[in-house]
């Protein structure tokens, strides 16, 4: 599941333990313009045992390639080698309106990060030369020429710590089958997967190490399992929303990637009134022009059976790992939902 970016993070953790002894597997922590993720990750390190705690995720231009190597690399060893380490490209809206850093090159950058911090978790003596990352800085890229190849002083937990990317795009998507464990998709509709990413994926998996096993797919989605038809129409209204924020947005016009995405599943005129709606300050009237198939078929809101056949969708599409957002009005309802997924999952 996801922690919240936007609200209390502190109570957020509180209960992170109750989910954890009803069998929760990682929890992933959102960086956007919030609370860095970081000092959380930290802090749930110490208050967990057995989850997986995943950045998620951590932009590749706003830290320098080997300051992420080293931040994965303590956050492992304080949580005893239970860190996956999410990275993404972000967008322009952030990286530059944010940590006001140039946008370029998202998928060269993250080509050169992933190699940077490998290099740093094998504590080989670092030394990268590529268009966009070079270590040591040389003289004619703006260094002093006193730069050292240096190695990581401490030796890692793991020195290969995993790495997951984040990506929607083709070419995005390609480079996480190839280079990643995980790929984290948002928004997952299994019946559109297949036209959506199915040749990027076949595309990366062709030039993958087979030393990396087989790709996580870690498939975004919101969970609520009930069987009070009002109860469940209220969450979906929360799917809505969540859905209308993105596909409308976050982005401008022409440069959404969420938008992007539900054109590629075959939802061109609903992505334009979502949009058109959402940037004309008319958020309300965006949720009410998503398609009813996609809010319904990205989510696991309704009853058991239901909720179960869709889980059954979503293996079938790919999806290995569920990254569910529990919508309970309340924490005993959402623990609730939580329990009965782990029943289906197994």
């Amino acid at each position: 599941m996801p922690l919240s970016y936007s609200g209390g993070f502190l109570e957020a953790a509180a209960v992170v333990g109750d989910y954890e002894a009803a069998g929760l597997d990682v929890v992933f922590v959102p960086e956007a313009w919030s609370f860095d993720a970081v000092s959380q990750l930290g802090y749930l390190a110490a208050r967990t045992t057995t989850l997986q705690l995943a950045a998620g995720i951590l932009n590749v231009y706003s830290r320098t390639p080997a300051l992420l190597a080293m931040t994965a690399a303590g956050l492992d060893a304080v949580s005893d080698g239970r860190f996956v380490l999410g990275l993404g490209a972000s967008g322009p809206q952030v990286v530059e309106g944010w940590h006001g850093v140039p946008y370029t090159a998202p998928l060269a950058r993250t080509r050169e990060v992933v190699d940077v911090c490998r290099q740093v978790w094998r504590r080989e003596p670092l030394e990268h030369d590529g268009p966009h990352v070079q270590v040591p800085l040389r003289p004619e890229r703006g260094g002093s020429g006193l730069g050292r190849r240096l190695t990581l002083i401490n030796r890692p937990v793991r020195d290969r710590i995993p790495l997951m990317l984040a990506a929607l795009g083709p070419r995005n998507v390609a480079l996480a089958a190839e280079l990643f464990e995980a790929w984290e998709p948002i928004f997952y509709l299994p019946e559109r997967a297949a036209d959506a990413f199915g040749g990027p994926l076949a595309e990366g998996t062709a030039r993958r190490d087979p030393a990396l096993g087989p790709l996580d797919v870690v498939a975004d989605t919101h969970l609520l399992v009930t069987e009070d038809p009002d109860e469940a129409e209220r969450a979906l209204r929360r799917v809505r929303r969540h859905l209308a924020l993105y596909i409308g947005g976050m982005g401008a016009r022409g440069r959404n990637f969420y938008n992007d995405l539900a054109v590629r599943y075959g939802f061109a005129d609903g992505a334009r009134q979502v949009q058109e709606a959402y940037l004309g300050g008319r958020p309300q009237e965006a949720a009410a022009a998503l398609p009813e198939e996609l809010v319904r078929g990205v989510s696991l809101v309704g009853p058991r059976g239901f909720v179960a056949e869709r889980v059954a969708a979503f293996a079938e599409a790919g999806a290995t790992t569920l990254n569910a957002t529990p919508l309970g009005e309340d924490h005993a309802r959402r623990l609730g939902s939580l329990t009965v997924l782990r029943g289906i999952t197994g």
